[in-house]
């Protein structure tokens, strides 16, 4: 008896044991009232080497003016039609987190103050697209966007329809014709459709074009799947057929099932430009932007960047609620055949370590023009938000973060 009870014993001891050590090692979520701050010793990290990795990011800040109209004039001015038709904001200083095992360890700027994000945008439009998935209104990633996205009724302030209107279309069909049809929304997520066509005034062939100007009109369309070509135009298209299925405004969407669930704050917005309206069961609906390239997009703020790149890092679970499908987060760090630097949108992924050598080649960032970067470490259970760096300087960022950990 004296044995069996002391087995019995051991037993119980073993589960305490087991339930203590699994209440210790469950992933930490912060609230949407409170994230916790660790310091980097707790953490077990080298807190010099930790500010010295900050310190290289104030000091690396983007040369770009403040500004941000200015600054899209700068990096665009040579493109034709670049004119601006979204909303702009003049941004602060660099700013950014460093999140480790969920805790903040380190911040630098005014990480509160929400600014234009650019195509980091592209990432929660890629996201609502996996919900739409997740809730069958795509059956297929590999189905045609046309079978799904037909009519769409523009909205134009004018009562009347003018005599040289006649003849013009009643509707958007951004998906018909020879070309378009063949394209599928697995082709639209990896930029890789070849989508032609002016949608906002924005011509498809004007958004980073070649050297060759006479060969705008007129070059041969590759095939859908063939050719990688990062578009913002394209990327409307997609924003487009995205809220035409939804039949609601994508930043509802967003708030409801993302943002609000993971205790983001009130002081994001996704916008559209001023004249990306149309009409939808009888109500006005801005169609977004997935970048601020023309103006718009998301306006937010680095904490809540932070805790949308901690969704990713947890494959889409918050705290027990798997609020995006895992199987979605696969797939967008899924390498695209013609560029297998990228997955869905806006995931930079680090295949065959080429895009920041110094990370682990499971690492990835959701990157915006800026450069504003939220990167994705699950190696090392690390998000980092770096907002407005220059680009050439991300790589000895993530080296200089990496090696504050004690190994």
């Amino acid at each position: 008896m004296k044995k069996i009870l002391l087995v019995l014993a051991f037993i119980n001891l073993g589960i305490a044991f087991a339930q203590k050590k699994i209440a210790v090692t469950k992933p930490y979520f912060p609230s949407a009232l409170q994230w916790e701050k660790k310091t980097a010793n707790e953490m077990g990290m080298d807190s010099a080497l930790l500010q010295d990795a900050i310190q290289y990011a104030i000091q690396n800040e983007t040369k770009v003016p403040k500004d941000q109209e200015m600054a899209q004039i700068v990096n665009f001015y040579k493109e034709p039609f670049s004119d601006a038709v979204g909303p702009f904001a003049t941004r602060k200083s660099s700013s950014g987190l460093v999140i480790h095992k969920g805790y903040i360890i380190g911040s630098w700027g005014d990480v509160d103050f929400s600014e234009q994000t650019n195509s980091v945008t592209k990432s929660f439009l890629s996201v609502v697209v996996g919900l739409a998935v997740d809730q069958k209104l795509i059956r297929s990633i590999d189905d045609k966007v046309g079978d799904y996205v037909q009519l769409i009724e523009p909205y134009d302030p004018e009562t009347y329809r003018k005599p040289e209107d006649l003849g013009k279309a009643h509707f958007l069909t951004p998906f018909a014709g020879e070309h378009n049809k063949k394209i599928s929304w697995n082709h639209m997520l990896r930029q890789t459709s070849d989508w032609e066509g002016t949608l906002w005034g924005k011509p498809d062939w004007a958004d980073r074009p070649s050297d060759k100007p006479q060969e705008w009109l007129n070059r041969k369309r590759n095939e859908p799947g063939a050719v990688y070509k990062y578009n913002d135009t394209r990327v409307n298209a997609l924003a487009l057929a995205t809220t035409a299925i939804w039949h609601k405004p994508l930043p509802e969407i967003l708030r409801t099932k993302i943002m609000d669930p993971i205790g983001a704050s009130n002081s994001w917005h996704w916008t559209g430009y001023r004249n990306s309206w149309i009409v939808m069961d009888g109500q006005l609906i801005q169609s977004v932007s997935g970048g601020g390239h023309f103006g718009g997009g998301l306006f937010i703020n680095a904490m809540d960047m932070a805790r949308f790149g901690l969704l990713t890092l947890r494959n889409g679970n918050w705290d027990g609620k798997q609020l995006i499908d895992s199987n979605w987060i696969k797939l967008s760090r899924t390498p695209t055949t013609a560029n297998t630097g990228y997955g869905f949108m806006n995931f930079f992924l680090n295949t065959d370590k080429k895009f920041l050598p110094s990370a682990p080649e499971s690492a990835y960032a959701h990157i915006g023009n800026g450069t504003n970067m939220i990167y994705v470490d699950e190696v090392n259970d690390l998000v980092i938000v770096a907002r407005w760096i220059e680009n050439s300087k991300l790589d000895e960022l993530v080296k200089r973060f990496l090696a504050a950990q004690k190994k």
